[in-house]
């Protein structure tokens, strides 16, 4: 048996696709969507994700609106940068790179944002209206990986998700979604705490690894004909590569042996991410007239 891998670079381009077709009906009508991007700093990685940003949303039609600041910025510049662009109509998304430098408080940082222009769906409101099911933003990255299980056609109705990793960013938002009546699955959210994570694992329909630790869930960690998506990506040391490091998610690949559907990394939910923070952008942008 091998898994069915679920390209997320292939989907990411289709709903990219769809995402520029409906910037550009709203260009024609004088509204260019646009993402204010806040970076502080000089992060390798940081630098690198919002480069990647930036590149799709210029090739979706859609204006970046890129704001560097150095490491060193005080808190209140940053809210008074971030009180701006709440103000500026032409901005239509706010986006402040993670992590931030420690003298700067995230929460308040997050909760400055106006939550019609949270396109990560960080804020307590946002995250609010998604727990209760209103209308709002999705979070990027839980949003991408329903979409790879719809684009596949995986049961989701009925099946148990096992999610490893209890972040703010993909664990808890992604367990509220599956629980959704048009998901109807039930979540089981386990975590560094949790015992006898194997028990649990092997239970899962789909399992969904977001537990930032490197190539952790192994072929006998998963049932056969499991769905395995993993939502890791982790740096690691590799003399052969020619970056002296090669990049993997949290899963094994060779689960691949007993999955029935595997999504990699890189290339798998990646990609999504991208895409689903470029359609909040657009739907922001649409909101907005």
């Amino acid at each position: 048996m091998s898994a069915i891998i679920l390209d997320g670079k292939a989907l990411g381009l289709k709903i990219r696709e769809n995402v520029k077709a409906r910037a550009e009906v709203l260009k024609k009508r004088g509204i260019t969507p646009c993402l204010a991007v806040i970076l502080l700093g000089e992060d390798p990685a940081s630098l690198s994700y919002v480069k990647s940003k930036e590149k799709a949303l210029k090739e979706a039609g859609m204006e970046s609106r890129d704001i560097r600041l150095p490491a060193g910025t005080d808190e209140a510049e940053l809210l008074s940068i971030i009180a701006q662009m709440n103000r500026d109509r032409t901005v239509h998304g706010i986006l402040v790179q993670l992590p931030l430098p420690k003298h700067i408080n995230e929460e308040k940082v997050i909760s400055a944002i106006f939550p019609e222009k949270d396109v990560d769906c960080f804020h307590p409101v946002s995250v609010g209206n998604m727990v209760l099911g209103k209308k709002g933003f999705l979070p990027c990255t839980p949003h991408g990986v329903l979409m790879l299980l719809k684009e596949y056609n995986i049961p989701v109705s009925g099946s148990h998700a096992v999610i490893v990793g209890r972040s703010n960013i993909v664990g808890k938002p992604l367990a509220n979604l599956l629980i959704r009546r048009e998901y109807n699955a039930t979540v089981t959210l386990c975590h560094t705490g949790t015992k006898d994570l194997i028990g649990y694992t092997m239970k899962a329909d789909i399992l969904i690894a977001a537990a930032g630790s490197p190539e952790f869930i192994k072929p006998e960690m998963i049932r056969e004909g499991a769905a395995v998506i993993d939502v890791g990506i982790n740096r690691v040391n590799d003399p052969a590569a020619n970056k002296g490091y090669r990049l993997c998610g949290d899963v094994d690949p060779a689960v691949m042996q007993k999955a029935a559907y595997f999504s990699p990394v890189p290339g798998g939910v990646g990609p999504m991410t991208i895409a689903m923070l470029l359609q909040n952008v657009v739907e922001a942008a649409g909101e907005g007239t």
